[in-house]
């Protein structure tokens, strides 16, 4: 009996569908990588500058590995830099320069009016000159008590309104409007330099010159400095766009990795049950004196006549769904509001390209088998699926399946990125090996499942039984994918789920605050801590200020950079705080001193030196007083908070944690509200709301989690789906004898049936079996217990 041209129609369809799906996924996480490498905030208040200089925005080590030459590794930088303005002196001499503005950069809150509790920049007004910034009416402010508004803001020119930057609201004056820019409130010179909290440096220096002006002249006025020109000069005003790219380019290339994983093992199991399909056709081939290439050839050929199509609408498809993916990371919070799309054709081209490339692959890896029978066998082995299994192939699982296995006990036993890339060397391990080993998994399926499916269906179950035994390869290409969609979905969406519950409970237990000051807006003006330490009842007031602090470390072998959320503490940290220290203590956290987690202490000692880079780029060799457990819920690096606040982009404080002597009286809360009312946007709130706001904040990388899933599971179960249909297809002949030797089609159909439960029972069971493995190791690595959390449903909060 031929096989039905619908058959290999549906076979094509299947591929065609499953190509085209990983096609847009590989593809739209190619926009995100292209934005990484090529992203640059917009540039607003700077583009009339020919240049803007800064510090570098990034900052680099050179290390030095024996046997090996030194080598410079670089990370960015995440806070805006200071530059001492007397750096302006050399760059004014450079011929052609007309003059060089000292910007400085601080967040304001409006206090009064109907824009009251607006999130605005505040400048110098000698700035606006860089982005050809003009009053639409009124004038430019020259008294310390004026200010230039945006016409946005609501107010009136000669109106007097309250504005909040790090202190108290203060009455100005407001003597003009501007029409259009940036959502900026621009002072007199010497009040800017007073409110940013940094008198005598600036942010950056915007150089106005001639074109004729060459900007390799003001490099060299600019020694350990760095000239930003064009698109590059967005960086200077807003560097978080730049300071997320790692993190971009790594995610980007991980999923893409991934996906192109997924398709290859799901368009490998299609293209091999498609090939089986025809073996007889091939048989036939084999018979008149076809050769080995040629039956290769034909099979790669007509593979890549389907993948053809599918990966060119698949990339033309894959730009605006990389648009759509970067909207909604900006939406959620994942990415910066600077972060722009950078759309170019070469995402979808290189899609193409990995797409056909693969399917060429794994064209030919399911081409090996029908093309090696000798002629002489050739019509005899399609008389039935074959049975064996390669011996390269169980020798090639068993290895990866004993590493993946190996590596478990590595992430059991060590911390940090060493852990976390062991469990993820391991669940990829598990999985490749999954797949080699899927003939055998599904033999032992068909043995263990199908035994009990016999039980309660005795007539029904026993052919399932055969049929899944006997077609082992055919079973194990489709009990393949849905391992890998069951392990990858739960693997992802409940390590995210552990990692935010152990970072929510070790964020509540080390606060031993009773109350918190927290912002609406940018932060907590520093006079509110110092306003509630003469609050009667209160015992402990401390300031906490976050940023993100650079740190070698090693890593199999090599030192690399690593980025990690950092704290820094005030006054009174040990009595608001526990960190649950192992070693020292955090009352020693003064001067250049830190406190590391144990996840980045690596076994540093108490008194031991280790280099730190601080937000804005200052490297310091700070002095460890203390190592502690509790990193996820604090951070994994503990600083002084007065270091800290001096090389950050903004002198406010994230929150203020307050401690009263006992429960706190009513006469102390009250107390605690009206100071947290003389400060535009803050507000004292108890332990549970502060713990919801923390949550908040982490289920935007849940959200990224349930992107990821939905987008890699949903062409895996097409994949799934378009598999199993060819499986049935495939035993049309041996249906249809069953029907001959007296097997009712309702036999037929419940063997079919249940043929299918034990296959994807088994693929199920595989599934459950490698997320259990990754699941168990990362919760044991995270929490210390082996229970790790249930996933939410996705996109529901």
């Amino acid at each position: 009996m031929r096989p039905r041209r619908s058959d290999f129609q549906g076979a094509s369809l299947g591929v065609f569908v499953t190509l085209l799906l990983a096609t847009v996924l590989v593809g739209a996480f190619g926009v995100l990588l292209e934005s990484g490498l090529r992203a640059h905030a917009p540039t607003e208040r700077y583009q009339a500058a020919r240049a803007v200089v800064t510090t570098p925005a990034r900052v680099g080590l050179l290390t030095k590995e024996v046997g090996s030459k030194p080598k410079m590794k670089y990370r960015p930088r995440t806070e805006l830099p200071r530059i001492p303005v007397s750096a302006a002196d050399r760059l004014r001499q450079v011929p052609g320069v007309r003059a060089v503005v000292a910007d400085v950069s601080f967040p304001l809150v409006t206090a009064s009016g109907p824009s009251a509790g607006a999130v605005l920049s505040g400048h110098g007004w000698d700035s606006a000159a860089l982005g050809r910034i003009a009053p639409s009416s009124g004038r430019a402010p020259q008294a310390p008590d004026e200010v230039v508004l945006p016409a946005s803001a609501g107010a009136k020119v000669g109106q007097a309104v309250r504005l909040q930057a790090n202190g108290a609201p203060t009455v100005y004056r407001v003597t003009g409007l501007v029409g259009s820019g940036p959502a900026a409130a621009y002072f007199a010179p010497g009040t800017a330099a007073e409110l940013s909290g940094h008198p005598g440096s600036a942010s950056a220096l915007g150089v106005l010159a001639d074109h004729d002006a060459k900007i390799g002249d003001l490099r060299a006025a600019a020694p350990g400095l760095t000239v930003l020109t064009g698109s590059a000069r967005g960086d200077a005003e807003d560097p978080s766009v730049a300071a997320v790219r790692p993190d971009m380019i790594e995610l980007a290339s991980g999923v893409g990795g991934t996906s192109l994983m997924a398709a290859l093992i799901v368009v490998g199991g299609l293209l091999g049950l498609q090939a089986r399909r025809r073996s007889r056709e091939y048989a036939l081939l084999r018979a008149v004196g076809a050769t080995p290439g040629q039956v290769r050839g034909r099979v790669v050929q007509e593979a890549l006549r389907t993948a053809l199509p599918a990966a060119a609408i698949g990339g033309a498809l894959s730009l605006a769904a990389g648009a759509a993916l970067h909207a909604a990371m900006r939406d959620k919070g994942v990415l910066p509001p600077g972060f722009a799309l950078a759309l170019s054709p070469l995402p979808a081209l290189a899609s193409l390209a990995i797409t056909l490339v693969a399917t060429l692959l794994v064209a030919l890896l399911a081409s090996l088998r029908v093309s090696g029978v000798r002629p002489a066998q050739a019509l005899g082995e399609t008389a039935a699926d074959p049975s064996g299994v390669a011996r390269w192939r169980v020798i090639a699982g068993a290895l990866l399946v004993a590493a993946g296995l190996s590596t478990l006990g590595l992430s059991l036993k060590t911390s940090g990125a060493v852990a976390a890339a062991s469990l993820s060397g391991m669940i990829m391990s598990l999985m490749i090996g999954v797949a080699f080993l899927s003939p055998l998994i599904a033999r032992l399926g068909a043995q263990v499942l199908g035994g009990v499916v016999a039980l309660l269906a005795p007539v029904t179950g026993r052919l399932a039984r055969q049929a899944a035994a006997s077609a082992a390869p055919r079973a194990g290409a489709v009990l393949t994918p849905v391992a890998l969609v069951i392990a990858f979905a739960l693997v992802q969406l409940t390590g995210v789920a552990t990692i935010m519950d152990a970072t929510s409970a070790q964020a509540s237990a080390a606060n031993r605050a009773d109350r918190m000051l927290v912002s609406s807006g940018p932060g907590v003006p520093s006079g509110a801590a110092e306003a509630v330490r003469g609050v009667p009842g209160v015992t402990a007031v401390t300031p906490v200020h976050r940023t993100t602090v650079v740190m070698p470390v090693r890593e199999v072998g090599d030192v690399e950079l690593r980025s990690y959320p950092a704290r820094g503490l005030g006054a009174d940290a040990s009595k608001t705080v526990d960190a649950k220290t192992t070693k020292g203590g955090l009352d020693a956290l003064t001067g250049t001193s830190v406190a590391l987690s144990k996840d980045v202490a690596g076994g540093a000692r108490i008194g031991s030196s280790r280099t730190l880079f601080l937000g804005d780029g200052t490297k310091i060799n700070a002095r460890v007083v203390a190592v502690y457990e509790r990193g996820l819920g604090l951070g994994d690096i503990l600083l002084p908070r007065d270091l800290v606040a001096a090389h950050t982009g903004s002198p406010l404080d994230d929150h203020v944690l307050v401690r009263c002597s006992g429960p706190c009286s009513p006469e102390t809360l009250r107390a605690l509200d009206a100071v947290a009312a003389r400060f535009t946007g803050v507000r004292a709130v108890d332990r549970a709301a502060f713990g919801e706001a923390t949550s908040r904040e982490l289920r935007t990388q849940e959200f990224l989690s349930q992107i990821i899933v939905a987008a890699i599971g949903g062409f895996v179960l097409v994949g799934v789906v378009t598999t199993r249909l060819l499986a049935v297809a495939s035993r049309r002949r041996e249906l249809t004898l069953l029907h001959k030797v007296g097997a009712t089609r309702a036999q037929v159909r419940g063997s079919v049936r249940l043929e299918g439960v034990i296959v994807l029972g088994t693929g199920a069971i595989t599934g459950l079996a490698v997320a259990a493995l990754a699941t168990v190791a990362l919760a044991m690595f995270v929490t210390g217990t082996p229970v790790p959390s249930p996933p939410s449903l996705p996109f529901v909060h």
